[in-house]
């Protein structure tokens, strides 16, 4: 099983940049701060504490070369695990926040990206709980760059202090400049953030693991084709699920709900695409046959085609 895992062409749909940074990484970047002190960045509470850890690492990477190199490193190990494509998210909200130039740290990175052999895309993703004008601001920036491999946009961070209703117009202005739409929704909270996130156009669900608790929902994506962004570990590390036998993945995909598996920020929950793919065949009982489903799914819901 390890070996057909290991050989299988991957994709990957849900993956931060900067949640696949390492704490040594942190260290090289940042020689002064003991390489333990990155280390015990990487422990979580709770899921509030998991999203101010991921603000603190972005904090960390202040140059271009910074985000080269971590690019670098994320295709790397990608690409070792036979992934073939990857539409990689971009936290182009935290950029911002931090009050930086966002076009040379975008340049850096897909300079970066082309020496890989990984065909990659790009996610903007804003912030949920900065509001709709941040918000606004990267979608201007991903409809600018849509000629540079930019091809969705997507909200992440928190789903109870920044409701998808915020981003009704700031989806209607991505929608309109060709974007396509994700969101992250149903990881912390229940059906009725995916309900909003699906009401704003999203066309992929990242996480959406509440959907598990309402049968209409359930029903609406199943019949309207609409994908779940599966994160196994994610869920687990972060505690939105207490116990790896919780975790709805199987029921989900019994459902006949689209499924795809994904890391999400391998670094910060140590695990890699492989891994979550060996997850599920030993924990959840995925056959290899099933293994090979998702795995086409991952490629058959890319926002483009594989060359």
């Amino acid at each position: 099983m390890d070996d057909f895992l290991v050989e299988m062409p991957k994709a990957e749909l849900h993956l931060h940049l900067e949640g696949s940074v390492e704490p040594e990484t942190l260290h090289e970047l940042d020689p002064a701060t003991p390489v333990e002190q990155f280390r015990a960045l990487y422990h979580y509470e709770n899921f509030d504490a998991f999203l101010k850890a991921f603000g603190v690492i972005g904090k960390c990477l202040r140059r271009p070369a910074d985000y080269a190199l971590i690019t670098r490193r994320l295709l790397r190990r990608l690409a070792a695990q036979n992934v073939r494509y990857a539409e990689i998210i971009i936290a182009a909200g935290v950029v911002l926040w931090k009050n930086e130039e966002f076009a040379p740290i975008f340049d850096a990175i897909r300079v970066a990206a082309a020496e890989s052999p990984v065909e990659v895309r790009w996610i903007f993703d804003a912030v949920r709980q900065f509001g709709v004008e941040p918000a606004q601001r990267v979608a201007e920036l991903a409809a600018d760059r849509m000629d540079q491999g930019v091809v969705a946009l997507g909200i992440g961070g928190s789903e109870e202090r920044g409701p998808a209703e915020w981003f009704t117009d700031v989806y209607a202005f991505a929608r309109s400049a060709g974007l396509r739409l994700v969101a992250h929704a149903g990881e912390s909270m229940g059906p009725e953030s995916i309900w909003a996130a699906l009401k704003l156009g999203a066309e992929r669900i990242g996480h959406g693991i509440a959907a598990i608790r309402d049968e209409a929902l359930l029903r609406h994506l199943r019949e309207r084709d609409i994908p779940l962004e599966i994160c196994i570990t994610s869920n687990i590390v972060t505690g939105v699920v207490a116990r790896l036998e919780e975790h709805p993945v199987r029921r989900l995909y019994d459902a006949g709900v689209p499924i795809v598996l994904n890391t999400d920020d391998p670094a910060m929950f140590g695990c890699t695409l492989t891994g979550e793919y060996q997850l599920a065949a030993s924990a959840f009982g995925f056959s290899e046959s099933e293994l090979r489903a998702l795995a086409a799914n991952a490629f058959r819901y890319r926002f483009v085609p594989l060359k």
